[in-house]
């Protein structure tokens, strides 16, 4: 039986690229010489580090146009709001990865409303969609890209 499964994540191997090549250019411009400006990697957190709000944002542009050219999507990224600590603002970005219940009973609910001919069913961080057609398949996966979900996914493991 035809089926694929949505899922919901970020190449970290990506991220950490783009963070690097952020990092390259903050210390490489003019506007932040001296202002120890700095990303801070761990796993699926951010954190951003600079003498101003200013500074913090735009280091965010920096970090959004590298994420950009390396393919990361954007809406994956959950952005905290500046913290200002003594002289420095500190900011945590922190990376989303897989689909939570709520999400993912989101999903199953706007596929068994929207009356197609398929069946979705939650299996752990991801959605797996069965149907006896493949038209159906990828008539769900138009539908899913057409809802606006507030988190990306991505649909991958299509069989026929």
């Amino acid at each position: 039986m035809p089926s694929f499964d949505i899922v919901s994540e970020v190449d970290l191997h990506e991220v950490g690229n783009a963070v690097d090549q952020a990092t390259r250019e903050v210390d490489t411009r003019f506007d932040f010489k001296g202002s120890n400006a700095q990303f801070t990697l761990n796993g699926s957190d951010l954190s951003l580090a600079a003498q101003s709000d200013f500074q913090l944002q735009q280091m965010r542009e920096i970090l959004y146009a590298k994420f950009a050219k390396r393919g990361v999507d954007i809406g994956s990224l959950k952005t905290d709001p500046p913290q200002n600590v003594g002289r420095q603002a500190k900011q945590n970005v922190t990376l989303l990865q897989g689909i939570d219940s709520t999400l993912a009973k989101k999903i199953v609910k706007l596929i068994k409303d929207s009356k197609m001919k398929v069946q979705a069913a939650i299996q752990g961080d991801k959605v797996r969609v069965t149907g006896k057609k493949r038209d159906d398949l990828q008539e769900c996966i138009a539908f899913l890209r057409s809802a606006g979900l507030e988190q990306p996914l991505q649909f991958d493991n299509f069989r026929d």
